[in-house]
């Protein structure tokens, strides 16, 4: 059996989820804006739903909207709301370890005349409170920061960076796909307008979304043709989906208290173990501030895409940066951007513990993932030179 370590990539399906989608997928088949009695029960299961997440998230109902993912919500979120707003402004500030979703709508932006402040970032990751106000400007219309990366698990400031942008009548967006579900989620204390986050994060369903949306903020539709979502977003709702996300959502807060604390303590025996078993290893991210469940890494001499194959092979699943980029850059930008050498970042893995993880899976990674390392190392003249080995001839 495999020790799964790769949830912030995707999380299993909660069997109460499961079980609450079925109807919707059978019985229960009416459109939700039909006005008849098919109707009905779906319609009702939506709005059930539509509370559920908002109570996870601190907001009200009626500031959801539902999507079919993290990327769309981002979409919506950025797009639909300068389109919203065009008179206000055309300077946007983000930070350069955004996901695909945020980074590439930002840059068309950028390609139609918008001036866009890109932040770096610090060897941890972060990006300090300061940069940001210094940042804002008076034709600044949109901060978009996300609340913690993917691939190192860096939690950023957004309560500081909230009231800043407060203070200056700017909107403040930000991609919460890594954290909504996972660590305490309040939408009104980090003072954001606008949040995107995804089901399948928190054991609810693939192809459901949702964003937050303060009221009195507006959006123009990205998806055309419907009165869905008041008209925010056209398209029949993914009803079954919605429902199952909604009872995750449910689940998560009932758990979250004593999960939060677990995940912590199985990541430190995680973190620490590595760092004391295996030589040249780099743990990549804020040491303190992190999400409770990543554990990522650096590892000199060898290659971390063949790494994950390699302890594929041992039955440990793992990933080797975000789930949206590996097919397509060797080297992760965002360790690039936290000045991390190439032939050091191209060693990058990444562990993701969750609900099913045990100090007995940990336990086996810390026996197996030294084993690895050392067999792919031995037939690395370069890792032969740093220790003045004999190098092995592979025939």
């Amino acid at each position: 059996m495999s020790i799964y370590l790769d949830h912030i990539a995707a999380t299993p399906l909660s069997e109460r989820a499961r079980t609450a989608m079925l109807p919707y997928l059978t019985d229960f088949y009416g459109n939700p804006q039909s006005r008849h009695a098919f109707g009905e029960a779906p319609r009702k299961a939506l709005e059930t739903a539509r509370a559920q997440i908002a109570q996870m998230v601190s907001c009200e109902p009626r500031e959801v909207i539902f999507t079919a993912s993290g990327s769309e919500s981002n979409n919506l979120a950025i797009q639909g709301l300068l389109s919203a707003y065009p008179k206000k402004g055309r300077h946007i500030i983000t930070t350069t370890i955004e996901h695909y979703s945020v980074a590439h709508p930002i840059k068309i932006l950028e390609q139609q005349g918008y001036k866009v402040t890109w932040l770096p970032i610090d060897s941890f990751g972060r990006v300090a409170p300061k940069q940001v106000a210094d940042a804002i400007r008076g034709d600044t219309v949109l901060v978009s920061i996300l609340h913690a990366n993917n691939e190192i698990g860096t939690i950023q400031a957004l309560e500081e960076i909230g009231k800043m942008t407060e203070a200056a009548e700017v909107f403040f967006h930000t991609d919460a796909v890594a954290t909504v579900g996972v660590i305490p989620f309040d939408c009104n204390r980090l003072n954001i307008d606008l949040a995107a986050f995804s089901a399948q994060q928190f054991y609810g369903p693939k192809g459901v979304g949702a964003l937050y949306l303060r009221r009195g903020t507006r959006t123009r539709a990205l998806i055309a043709g419907g009165i869905q979502e008041e008209g925010r977003r056209a398209g029949t709702e993914n009803v079954a989906g919605i429902v199952g996300m909604g009872i995750a959502a449910e689940e998560t807060m009932m758990r979250i208290s004593e999960e939060v604390p677990r995940l912590t303590l199985l990541r430190d025996r995680l973190i620490n173990g590595l760092l004391e078993k295996v030589p040249f290893i780099h743990l990549t991210g804020d040491p303190q501030n992190r999400l409770p469940q990543v554990a990522s890494f650096a590892v000199e001499y060898l290659d971390g895409e063949a790494l994950i194959k390699s302890l594929e092979q041992r039955g440990i699943i793992a990933a080797s940066g975000s789930s949206c980029s590996t097919d397509a850059l060797k080297i992760s930008p965002v360790l690039t951007a936290m000045g991390l050498p190439g032939n050091i970042a191209q060693g990058a893995i990444v562990f993701s513990l969750g609900l099913g993880t045990t100090q007995a899976d940990i336990d086996t990674l810390l026996t197996v993932f030294p084993e690895c390392v050392e067999g792919m190392r031995q037939v690395s003249p370069l890792y032969a030179e740093r220790l003045d080995l004999p190098k092995k001839v592979i025939k």
